[in-house]
């Protein structure tokens, strides 16, 4: 497995066991990284520290060269707000471990030049589909159902 992934999934599963939604993602810098993050909207009681907001927020301020450098890891397919970040700071990348329960706008952030890999995960697919038959009202919470 990707280490990569592998450290968004731990990032996703520490806010499950916080009592969050399972989300994870880190930034990662020429094979560095140099950012980790997950959903905590329950935690902070946020409106915005989806896991890909919290991963950049902890990354601290960067130069726009260090993004355009960077790869952005998700285990779960970003929002528009999330995927809106990414296109704002122009990170090239997106590695996401899978869209099955959730799709962001994957078709436009393509079309804004940004690659995206997605690896249907199925650590990632499991974790979701637990958490959201388990809680489906804080799930559809998050999601602005």
């Amino acid at each position: 497995m990707d280490p990569f992934l592998e450290a968004a999934i731990e990032e996703a599963r520490k806010g499950l066991a916080e009592g969050g939604i399972p989300i994870g993602s880190v930034l990662v810098c020429e094979g560095r990284i140099i950012g980790r993050g997950h959903n905590q909207r329950v935690q902070q009681g946020s409106v915005i520290h989806h896991a890909e907001m919290n991963c950049l927020e902890n990354a601290g301020r960067q130069k726009a060269s260090v993004y355009r450098r960077c790869t952005l890891y998700s285990t779960l397919s970003p929002c528009p707000m999330c995927s809106g970040a990414a296109l704002l700071y122009k990170i090239p990348k997106i590695v996401i471990g899978e869209n099955a329960t959730f799709q962001g706008p994957e078709d436009y952030v393509r079309s804004q030049g940004v690659q995206i890999e997605v690896l249907q995960d199925p650590a990632c697919i499991q974790m979701m589909k637990e958490f959201i038959a388990a809680r489906p009202e804080l799930w559809n919470e998050d999601i602005g159902v």
